[in-house]
């Protein structure tokens, strides 16, 4: 019985880091619920069913697609290149320490500097490739709390519904 208890309290707290992971960049968030879920499964194999497990994989899988897709869609639809990602990266890296108002910043800035400085663009066109990966960062920004939500909630749906079967009775 101890031990249920430390394994619930560990899948709790990679669904909570998960959760928080899903907002800040460069933590895979979903990876961890992902892990959670996972974990619980096999160390508590009655809790859900794989067919849940299944669901949320998928959901998972979606946020990695939809995270992906953000960024490509918005350095590409604003005219951005690699360096423009590579500089978005990093200014959001640098950003992250401080606020969310500075990692909006430091994306847009990272971006910015790498097309002037980087890919030799001109001040419009830099400036389009940093408005485009701000836009992309935040889009998949959405995508990725939204799944975060998605997967915590069927999990929850899970586990509160074996919790309320009947126990059998010895």
């Amino acid at each position: 019985m101890p031990v249920d208890y430390l394994i619930w309290s560990f899948t709790i707290l990679l669904l909570i880091i998960g959760l928080l992971g899903s907002v800040v960049p460069m933590l895979p968030g979903t990876t961890f619920i992902m892990l959670g879920v996972v974990l619980q499964k096999l160390m508590l194999s009655a809790t859900m069913s794989w067919y849940v497990v299944g669901w949320i994989a998928l959901i998972w899988v979606v946020s990695v697609l939809a995270d992906i897709a953000g960024v490509i869609i918005g350095a590409r639809l604003f005219g951005g290149s690699k360096w423009g990602m590579t500089g978005a990266s990093g200014g959001a890296i640098v950003g992250m320490f401080f606020s969310l108002p500075a990692l909006l910043l430091g994306t847009f800035l990272g971006a910015v500097a790498a097309e002037k400085f980087g890919a030799k663009k001109s001040d419009h066109e830099s400036l389009r490739s940093g408005v485009g990966a701000t836009a992309g960062f935040l889009l998949s920004t959405f995508a990725r709390f939204g799944c975060a939500l998605a997967m915590i909630a069927l999990f929850l749906i899970a586990v509160l519904s074996w919790a309320n079967l009947p126990m059998p009775v010895s």
